[in-house]
């Protein structure tokens, strides 16, 4: 299959319908898209290899693409077979063309390929440039993207990003239109997803690039909005939850605890959560499970005891999550026992590697069928999963103002909000305290340098959200990094609602909100201090208030030293430690340390 990318980039993959599991474990009903690039400038470069079940069709495609021209490179970003397979078919007809990889393409190369001898091989280096004339090329490094040797290659003349096996999907070319988003997540987080450090690197280094377009090596060509796809690989790569909602999971051996799983759903929705996903581990795509619980906020695990461990669906469905970094989400469960049940408590033991976990903190326990003790337990779960979703009533009059809310204030972290006239405005606060509860009255000090200050000085009108302990530290980012002078702080977030005097409030990440109305203004020197009528004010959920201790400890990431350790140049493995023993032998692959490179 040829098509043009560009005027002189032309598309010559291939699609394959007869594959039935992708590196023989992930669900493919769409077949595979196996992509590779023909870019043409004075000098031409063929851009990876396919699959070896596609090499006719591919040497065929390339002869079309090149009519009777011969290439003179063959760039080789990744190793893996769907992608390197066809080097020797290459290299036999095309003899005269340069391979190009790095260090570790050429050692792997000599292992799919035992007793092949290239007649000409360029080794490159992170930052080369190769100039094919009309095409300048770029090679920027991305090891443990997901395997050591990978780079990324960037086209500066036609503003293209050769991404290797980033921004793939599932799915052959020309199968079914569908989102791109659902098969892309389930191929990311399935063979990716554990490297979102590396990922993270790879995007640092791409954001300082001007990317028009981005050819992967599976899936469509990524030719409209660029910044989408960068965006949803920073959300993935980030361990953030990309869409609202709870993802369930259960396994039941007689139906009794896939009852209780379906009733808890039902009492989730009833609650207003916007999304909640269902899955039976023994009958689903565990593919596609594995991609709702890193989507989703929250995560819900049904499981019976068995054998004095846990089901092993349930077992392996959570090793697939740790072994790909889960984290950042809050985590519940539900647990069944005819005699002793033990599954939460395993199942929560399994999570103890996992950083940013949060356990909800009621558990449902069945003892073989649910009693109407277990269906207040699901109702009390539910209460407690939805409380982040659940936006106040304020249409009756006695609701107005609801006095509990200013339980809610510690010396704590709040974002309070403004509008200077033309846009909303939100920064980071943390002096707020009452002084007055006849009438119920606040006090608000905020930095004269900050634009906040001049706005609510004018208006005299603001709003306080008193943040919760699961803010994560992006917020702290957006409304505290970043001044309302330059950017407009609403533009592009989500998680707001309007209060009855047109500000906004965060619904998420905040526990209460309050609307105040300044009658007294006094200069303190650096600050002024706001002395506020409240007008309106509602509790948003049960979550704690984040103080600034509980901020300091679990929330501002710590200076973070650079990893010291080894990397193995054939699986990739990474030992940790400075040293690396000399008897060392790789636990994966069983190599010794002559096959070891030091990370940095």
């Amino acid at each position: 299959m040829n098509y043009n990318v560009t005027d002189s980039i032309i598309y010559i993959g291939a699609n394959d319908h007869d594959i039935d599991l992708f590196e023989g474990q992930y669900i493919v009903p769409e077949g595979m898209a196996y992509n590779s690039y023909a870019l043409i400038g004075q000098k031409i470069a063929i851009m990876d290899t396919i699959d070896k079940s596609k090499t006719d069709e591919w040497l065929q495609n390339i002869e079309a693409a090149l009519k009777g021209k011969e290439p003179d490179y063959l760039i080789i970003q990744h190793m893996e077979p769907d992608h390197s397979a066809s080097i020797r078919a290459f290299a036999e007809k095309y003899p005269n063309a340069a391979v190009i990889g790095n260090k570790k393409t050429f050692k792997m190369i000599s292992q799919f390929f035992p007793g092949m001898e290239l007649k000409n091989v360029q080794e490159v280096a992170d930052g080369d440039v190769l100039d094919l004339g009309g095409h300048e090329l770029h090679f920027i490094f991305a090891p443990m993207v997901h395997w050591p040797e990978v780079m990324v290659t960037y086209d500066a003349a036609d503003k293209v990003l050769f991404s290797a096996d980033g921004f793939g999907k599932f799915g052959a070319l020309d199968a079914a239109d569908g989102d791109w988003a659902c098969e892309a997540r389930r191929y990311y987080f399935g063979i990716v997803g554990k490297y979102g450090p590396q990922v993270q690197n790879m995007l640092k280094k791409a954001a300082a690039l001007d990317i028009e377009i981005i050819c992967p090596l599976h899936g469509p060509v990524l030719d409209e909005d660029p910044g989408y796809y960068i965006g949803l690989y920073d959300t993935w790569s980030s361990y953030l939850a990309e869409t609202d909602g709870i993802c369930i999971c259960y396994t039941s051996v007689y139906g009794h605890t896939r009852e209780a799983a379906e009733l808890l759903r039902t009492e989730l929705l009833d609650r207003g959560v916007p999304n909640v996903e269902i899955s039976d581990l023994a009958r689903c795509d565990w593919a596609e499970a594995v991609e709702d619980a890193f989507r989703y906020d929250k995560l819900v695990l049904a499981a019976t005891t068995y054998n004095s461990e846990i089901f092993p669906f349930m077992k392996q469905f959570i090793d697939h999550l740790t072994e790909r970094n889960f984290q950042k989400k809050t985590v519940a469960f539900l647990e069944n026992g005819t005699w002793a049940p033990t599954a939460a408590k395993i199942m929560k033991g399994m999570f103890e590697k996992c950083r940013d976990i949060t356990f909800a903190v009621n558990t449902v326990t069945i003892l073989s069928a649910m009693n109407e003790e277990n269906r207040e337990q699901i109702k009390a779960l539910a209460d407690e999963l939805a409380a982040d979703y659940i936006k106040p009533d304020l249409e009756a009059d006695e609701k107005k103002i609801d006095p509990s809310a200013l339980f809610k204030i510690g010396y704590g972290l709040y974002v309070i909000t403004s509008n200077d006239g033309k846009r909303d405005n939100g920064m980071i606060g943390n002096t707020v305290a009452q002084v007055s509860s006849d009438p119920s009255r606040l006090i608000v000090g905020i930095n004269k340098a900050n634009y906040s200050c001049e706005t609510i000085a004018k208006t005299g009108v603001l709003n306080v959200c008193t943040l919760n302990e699961q803010a994560p530290f992006q917020i702290f980012q957006h409304f505290g990094f970043q001044s309302g002078r330059d950017v407009s702080k609403f533009a592009d977030f989500e998680h707001f609602d309007k209060s009855s005097n047109g500000l906004p409030y965060l619904n998420k990440y905040a526990n209460g909100y309050m609307s105040l109305k300044v009658f007294e203004t006094v200069d303190t020197g650096s600050h002024l201090m706001f002395f506020c009528d409240i007008t309106e004010s509602a509790v948003l959920n049960s979550v704690d208030t984040m103080t600034y201790t509980f901020y300091r400890k679990n929330v501002k990431p710590r200076p973070q030293e650079e990893i010291k350790g080894w990397v193995c140049d054939i699986c990739g493995y990474v030992y940790e430690g400075e040293h690396l023993p000399e008897d060392f032998i790789c636990p994966i692959c069983k190599h010794g340390t002559s096959d070891f490179s030091k990370l940095g």
